[in-house]
């Protein structure tokens, strides 16, 4: 289990687990969550569906050779046993026996896969790198998606803008060309002024320059919500992710707001739920004898971080449609499940980051 111990008037922390075990699952919920579990067999792709109407054709099916990498399966006692151990180094063997049958993820067309969402029944397990190089690194660093794999294949690349009046990130599939008019913009994550709602678009047009079928148009690809600490309680962050949903063929619904009152957040606020999902992030548990908050990474986060969270969907806790912890001073890993995908999951991610939250 991962422990978040509080000092007095620090912040949050989290530390790694000792060496887990397929019971240690159980430990990090209270007897109110346990009842759950019995629905965990259902397919969880049935938690994301609401209709809608399919998305429009235009990305073309896989053609270039693809470039694999591997995953790990999703079961939960296969990767805590590689997790535990891929962060030791090349020690032992036993690893690459185990990784030998996992899944491979394909990553072919990079914009394509990005968009795409997580294939079920896979984790797709990503490490994001911190660069504070540079004059302005301090307000300015870039932030760098891999996946978590031998051959560390670049996914996406993510800076906040200057002289923008809230913090607004660029996404980029170029690790360095991360500006807004180049070819390789795949979205955006922008925050309120407060610093404590973000919204993610992908790189479509604004509502201003939209083409007569609306076709060319931005579509939301996520919002984040903190609950802000008025008083300045030093506790477990509070979010809320917002999402589209999915339709009958497991693909996402198209969001595309004609203007700031039809978006994900104001949807969420006005309680239209239609063809939209809300998740959480998992609340720890506090443990008496540690004196500290719990929660199970499964070996996957190994430092402390009030950054570190895990994203459910209320009706089923156990599944992990996200998780994201701190491995190193300026690394963290990042792990993907149905229905997000990469861009949905990086920029989730780089909200944490922002200085400006209110919350912490």
């Amino acid at each position: 289990l991962i422990s978040f111990s509080i000092p007095p008037g620090d912040k949050v922390s989290s530390i790694s687990p000792p060496a887990a075990t397929s019971s240690d699952e159980e430990d990090d919920s209270d007897s109110s969550t346990k009842p759950i579990r019995s629905e965990k067999k259902k397919n969880p792709a049935s938690l994301f569906q609401t209709g809608g109407d399919p998305p429009r054709e235009k990305k073309p099916k896989k053609k270039a050779p693809p470039r694999a990498a591997e995953s790990e399966d999703e079961t939960p006692e296969t990767p805590q046993k590689n997790s535990n151990k891929k962060g030791k180094g090349k020690k032992s063997k036993k690893p690459k026996e185990e990784r030998a049958p996992s899944p491979v993820i394909e990553v072919d067309n990079l914009e394509e896969f990005v968009l795409r969402p997580a294939a079920q029944g896979v984790t797709v397990k990503c490490r994001v790198t911190r660069d504070k190089k540079g004059m302005d690194r301090g307000l300015y660093p870039t932030y760098y998606l891999h996946l978590d794999n031998d051959k560390k294949v670049f996914l996406l690349a993510g800076r906040k803008r200057k002289k923008s009046k809230t913090s607004n990130y660029l996404i980029s599939i170029d690790p360095t060309d991360l500006s807004r008019g180049g070819e390789n913009f795949i979205g955006k994550l922008r925050s309120n002024l407060m610093g404590t709602k973000f919204t993610v678009f992908d790189n479509g047009a604004n509502p201003d320059r939209a083409n007569a079928d609306w076709s060319n148009v931005r579509q939301e690809l996520s919002a984040v919500v903190y609950e802000t600490n008025v008083l300045g309680f030093k506790g477990p962050r509070k979010m809320t992710v917002i999402i589209p949903g999915m339709n009958s063929d497991n693909e996402r619904v198209p969001i595309r707001p004609r203007n700031d009152n039809d978006g994900l957040l104001m949807r969420w606020q006005n309680k239209n739920m239609d063809n939209v999902i809300e998740l959480h992030n998992k609340a720890p548990v506090w443990n008496d004898e540690t004196q500290s908050y719990v929660l199970n990474f499964h070996g996957r986060v190994t430092h402390a971080s009030v950054k570190n969270f895990q994203i459910v969907h209320s009706s089923d806790p156990d599944y992990i449609v996200m998780q994201f912890g701190r491995v190193a001073d300026d690394a963290f890993t990042m792990d993907y499940n149905y229905p997000l995908c990469a861009v949905q999951a990086f920029a989730i991610a780089l909200s944490s980051f922002d200085g400006k939250l209110a919350c912490e």
